[in-house]
């Protein structure tokens, strides 16, 4: 057998198909559910909640939260009107919401599994050797390569789309947790414990609020991930911004693909400056 993978090659491929044709038939029960039930939710939070939202509505509603979580500077809430308007008139305003459903599911998805896995790194050192190498492999391999397991798994769709979104934007909150109480000052940790703090109290009353500007700046770097996956996501038929980029670069459309590129830049300006503010007011 050595032999043979010496003349001819190990026959990774090989493996690599079988253990992925293993993995969808054994866990089909559990795959098969969340492609139903998780598309079937981002199809009705996009249409039949988002859309059904008019426009002008949902910009005022921007508008007011990015002029308070700005400390009422101007120049964010112009900016966010100007930006959501300009989308909405050049035909974009669908693409938009669906762009919006899928990092909103994705990067919520992001936290509720990183958040927790940081946190274990932090109070484990042998989890954070595990842990970390996972991370590594999972930020340097290309985010095209995610696209094979997602529609093996689930087809094509949002779905397999917030799955490569999910394993692309992770590392960032997982890291940040975990650097984030690892950072809490040993004297604070110290204090707590002399007062007969449990573990889960000094988890949630010192380590945590203290980590959170840390912690916030992972999410911020988790939500703009996310948000880089649309165009990749679209390889896969996940509807959006992302796919008109798509097709404009099939057609050759420059005009289209620029202006679609342009909604994509608002969107994420105006995400990047929300998740940020909201962190300084943290601080």
């Amino acid at each position: 057998m050595f032999k043979e993978w010496f003349t001819e090659g190990i026959p990774i491929p090989d493996w690599a198909e079988s253990f992925t044709k293993w993995t969808k038939e054994t866990f089909a029960v559990l795959f098969d559910p969340i492609k139903e039930h998780l598309g079937n939710f981002m199809e009705w939070f996009s249409e039949d909640i988002l859309m059904q939202i008019p426009v002008s509505i949902f910009i005022i509603v921007i508008a007011i939260i990015a002029f308070i979580i700005s400390k009422k500077r101007i120049g964010l809430t112009i900016f966010t009107v100007i930006g959501l308007w300009l989308i909405y008139n050049q035909g974009y305003w669908e693409d938009l919401m669906s762009t919006i459903t899928l990092v909103i599911i994705a990067s919520l998805l992001s936290i509720v599994v990183g958040v927790p896995i940081g946190i274990l790194m932090s109070k484990s050192n042998t989890a954070e050797a595990i842990i970390k190498p996972i991370l590594d492999f999972m930020q340097t391999m290309p985010a095209f390569v995610y696209l094979i397991p997602a529609v093996a798994f689930f087809g094509i769709g949002l779905v397999p789309g917030v799955f490569a979104s999910l394993i692309f934007a992770t590392p960032p909150t997982v890291r940040f947790t975990n650097l984030g109480i690892r950072q809490v000052s040993k004297e604070l940790i110290e204090a707590s414990e002399a007062f007969g703090s449990t573990g889960v109290q000094k988890l949630f009353k010192v380590e945590l609020p203290m980590a959170k500007a840390t912690i916030m700046a992972g999410i911020n770097q988790t939500v703009m991930l996310a948000l880089s996956m649309v165009v990749i996501a679209s390889m896969i038929g996940a509807p959006g911004l992302g796919k008109e980029v798509l097709t404009a670069l099939q057609r050759s459309d420059v005009g289209s693909g620029f202006v679609a590129g342009i909604g994509i830049v608002i969107l994420a300006i105006i995400i990047d400056r929300f998740t940020q503010s909201m962190n300084k007011k943290e601080q």
